[in-house]
């Protein structure tokens, strides 16, 4: 063993035994009762690791590499959710193919984890972009197809007129091109579809069971948004015949406070309307500009326009006027809105700006209505009350509800009904680096199916993209090709599909590589039975809607189809918080930002420890502190992992970001914080290097015989105790997932250690050997998890591994010894005449008489006492004694 702890040397070393070895492969017919299979969100590969990844895949590794201890098969594998929209921002920026900027930053990200000293099991990895793999997303597409899953129908997309290409949400900002510049236009085509609106409800009632943090499974409910209310008709007449303007509300007791109905742009009635008018016409083509995200509508800026086109109450018969609203969603409940200005934020907004009447009809608690109390009154349905409603003057919620819709029905203009926020998922991208839709469109034929022996329908991957529409419609080789079913010329479908598919079910595909069934090619077999579902995965909040609810979908259409037997693929959900650094910027006249990296800036702080200042490093001047954000590029406030790796090591940053915050909680970078931790481990590293000769000759006795526990001192006792101590501590936290504990654990075994073999320096007994060498065995085990490569090397070179019989990576977790807590003296509080006046220890058999004696003769008695003896002793077993004078 050499004196001086280098990482990289550490590390590179142990690395290369891992994958010689090939030590983290898992096998399904392991020789364990128990599985665990625990998966971190994949990673875009974007180019290199940013110390989000770090923290994500640092979290799954310690639980991997402990439950294996506990004697679990473990499984964690890792790939690549390599097609999307970035891909080919970099094809067009470096003028090449998306497939190439992939491929490299796979490489280069791979080996970035791999220096990190991950338990991957690589055998099992792939990436989305390969055929083998987005060939069963054709698949499914396919078998969707036919049960009904999938359709098509045409949906709004953004559209630019100078790119002449449609445009994704996060592409459009403030309502133009990304890269145009041009005002973005909603347009109308065709698209395809699956019905996850169909599995609403059980999505929605199955988040009860799951082992999720409450503020995800509340977003996913409300992303969801099961609304029960009444949908209200109101009666109009259109070209000589009766129609019906249906509306659907949550609170049908406000209906008699309507003062104005208003529909969608892309309402039927609103484009009847605009025939001849041209400012409505006018009106209806400002809302098709802009973004077509639900998230862009809730922010407008809310406009509407008159129609004089009058709908009729449905209690009343009262004529109400429809307006033309850009915030109201054709998506929503039947496109059209009733204006209830009084109690409602929006619809309040909206009339003041038009000047439209605002009629009170609910009063909670007889307070007199103004602009300022309305809103919590809207919300108060237990104590709200219907008033200026006529005959349903005095209700409450549910039963001027339930009288309501009773009136409605008998006019057949109202019924009950649920409806949800819920969308199906429009799955078609008008983009090239994504998965083919298997689908070829024939003149004579119509749209057919790709046969499913023809599959893979393989994306060429050496197109690139200039950002003027999809390069895929432009490829002659891809369009065109004959029809399965009659052989006459046809072209492909040219969208691809949207990059969620890839990541709904990939967890799946990791438990089965080269699934077969009967010998031929499957998307899963039994071995995903083995595994799934996931019992942890582990990824960022802003997964917690799309990308979770679709996982969930996926996995029940696979179980209807007959794929799968589960319902659910995950478990138990850990997201994992933010990593924050300092912001430091300047600003120029124009007030744009220049941001500059932690590391180019000096920062001052006061007498408090709070920054004062900072200046830039380059040039002395002055920089603005930012605070405290998330890493970002935009920012510039990043840290490059590799950068970290190279100059302190691997466990080095692992053992800081495991130590610096819970891992649900933000983490703040800190270097002062790094350093710490390299110093912890070059102690560690020397601790066993100095006792290494002590531990080497401590081989006689087995630290579990009787032998061994009767000749320990109490000091060897007392170091026992608080190392088992520590243990069972360190034990804990590594069940709740609280690694920041898990990692002071082991300072304090270090610390105690430490301590003992100083104070016992000069008595290098072969007992003292064998206490150190049990205490600093138990300490490896507890860090493996958190640091394996040091951990693992100090075993080995100590000889742990020839007296375990294993490497530690294969050691089980340390068992705790009761009897090492069990403590030969007690400790109690003094007390004179009822005050504390000390502690007094005794043995813990000590009888009333020996505490007694022991009390009486302490300091603090002969002190306090003036030689006269107490007249009445109280002794509370355990606790305290209590000397009346």
């Amino acid at each position: 063993m050499q004196e001086k702890y280098i990482p990289t040397e550490v590390e590179a070393a142990m690395q290369r035994h891992w994958a010689q070895h090939n030590v983290y492969q898992a096998s399904e017919a392991a020789p364990r009762d128990k599985k665990f299979y625990c998966v971190s969100m994949l990673p875009y590969p974007s180019g290199k690791l940013h110390m989000g990844h770090v923290r994500n895949y640092t979290i799954n590794d310690v639980m991997a590499r402990y439950l294996r201890m506990k004697g679990f098969n473990v499984l964690m594998p890792m790939g690549w959710d390599a097609f999307g929209m970035p891909a080919e921002n970099a094809a067009m920026a470096n003028g090449v193919a998306p497939a190439q900027w992939t491929y490299d930053n796979i490489a280069y990200m791979k080996q970035q984890m791999q220096a990190m000293g991950l338990a991957i099991d690589w055998s099992r990895e792939f990436a989305t972009c390969e055929p083998d793999y987005y060939k069963w997303n054709q698949w499914l597409f396919l078998k969707m197809l036919e049960a009904g899953i999938v359709y098509k129908k045409t949906g709004t997309v953004n559209w630019d007129p100078v790119d002449q290409t449609v445009l994704a949400n996060e592409q459009v900002i403030d309502g133009r091109g990304w890269r145009s510049g041009a005002v973005v236009e909603k347009r109308e085509i065709p698209m395809y579809y699956m019905r996850i609106t169909h599995y609403a409800g059980e999505l929605l009632d199955a988040l009860d069971d799951l082992g999720w943090p409450e503020r995800v499974k509340l977003m996913q409910q409300n992303w969801l948004g099961k609304s029960s209310g009444v949908n209200i008709s109101f009666p109009y007449q259109l070209d000589g015949e009766q129609k019906l303007l249906r509306v659907f509300t949550t609170r049908a007791d406000t209906l008699m406070g309507v003062t104005f109905c208003a529909i969608a742009a892309e309402h039927p009635l609103a484009l009847h309307l605009a025939q001849n008018r041209p400012e409505l016409q006018a009106f209806i083509d400002t809302c098709k500009l802009g973004g077509s995200a639900e998230a862009d509508l809730a922010t407008l800026e809310k406009k509407g326009v008159a129609t004089g086109f009058f709908v009729q109450h449905p209690l009343t018969g009262q004529d109400i006027e429809v307006w033309l609203g850009n915030y109201v969603l054709m998506s929503y409940g039947e496109g059209a809105v009733m204006g209830v200005p009084a109690h409602d934020e929006r619809d309040f907004a909206f009339a003041l700006k038009y000047g439209l009447p605002i009629k009170q009809v609910i009063a909670v608690n007889a307070q007199p209505y103004s602009n300022t109390n309305w809103a919590d009154w809207y919300t108060d349905k237990e104590n709200g009350v219907c008033v200026n409603s006529g005959k349903y003057n005095g209700l409450g919620y549910e039963q001027a509800v339930k009288s309501i819709v009773a009136d409605l029905a008998a006019l057949g203009l109202g019924e009950q009904r649920v409806v949800w926020r819920l969308r199906d998922w429009g799955i078609s991208r008008q983009r090239y680096w994504g998965t083919p839709i298997p689908l070829i469109h024939c003149a004579a034929c119509g749209e057919v199916p790709v046969p499913e022996a023809d599959l893979p329908v393989v994306l060429p991957e050496d197109l690139v993209p200039d950002g003027s529409g999809n390069p895929l419609a432009k490829s002659a080789a891809f369009v065109n090709c004959s029809c399965p079913k009659c052989g006459a010329p046809a072209r492909r479908e040219t969208d691809t599909m949207d990059t969620f598919v890839d990541s709904s079910w990939y967890f799946s595909r990791y438990t089965c590589p080269a699934a077969q069934i009967n010998g031929q090619p499957s998307i899963v077999d039994a071995r995903t039975e083995y595994w799934m579902p996931m019992d942890q995965y582990i990824g960022g909040i802003e997964h917690a809607i799309l990308h979770l609810l679709y996982s969930r979908f996926w996995a029940k259409v696979m179980r209807d189809l007959g794929l799968v037997t589960f319902s659910e693929p995950i478990k138990n959900l850990l997201t994992q918080g933010m990593v924050l650094n300092e912001t430091f910027y300047r600003e120029n006249a124009a007030g744009k930002r220049t941001w500059f990296n932690p590391a180019e800036v000096t920062l001052s702080r006061d007498s408090k420890g709070r920054p004062c200042g900072a200046v830039l490093n380059a040039d002395g001047l002055p920089v603005v502190v930012g605070g405290i954000e998330k890493m970002s590029k935009s920012k510039h406030n990043g840290v490059d992992p590799q950068l970290l790796i190279d100059q302190y090591g691997a466990d080095t940053a692992r053992l800081f970001i495991m130590f610096a915050a819970p891992p649900e909680q933000q983490l703040e970078w800190s270097s002062a914080g790094v350093e710490g931790a390299s110093r912890f481990l070059r102690r560690l590293w020397t601790f066993g290097y100095a006792q290494a000769e002590s531990m080497a000759r401590a081989t006689s006795l087995s630290v579990a015989s009787s032998t061994y526990l009767a000749r320990l001192t109490e000091a060897q006792k007392a170091l026992r105790r608080d190392i088992h101590r520590i243990l069972t501590q360190a034990e804990f936290d590594y069940q709740r997932v609280q690694y920041n504990t898990v990692v002071s654990a082991a300072m304090k075994m270090l610390k105690a250690l430490e301590a003992a073999t100083e104070a016992q320096a000069g008595e290098a007994t072969e007992m003292w050997g064998l206490v150190v060498r049990e205490g600093y065995g138990i300490l490896l085990r507890v860090l493996y998890p958190v640091v394996p490569h040091i951990a693992c090397t100090l075993w080995d070179a100590l000889g742990f591994n020839a007296e375990f019989g294993c490497a530690l990576l294969d050691a089980p977790w340390p068992e705790i010894d009761q009897g090492a807590l069990e403590e030969s003296e007690i400790e109690l509080v003094l007390q004179i005449n009822g005050k504390v006046r000390g502690a007094l220890t005794v043995a813990k058999e000590a009888c009333r008489d020996e505490i007694e004696q022991a009390a009486l003769a302490h300091e603090a008695f002969q002190r306090f006492a003036n030689g006269q003896m107490p007249k009445k002793v109280v002794v509370v077993p355990g606790r305290l004694i209590n000397l009346v004078i």
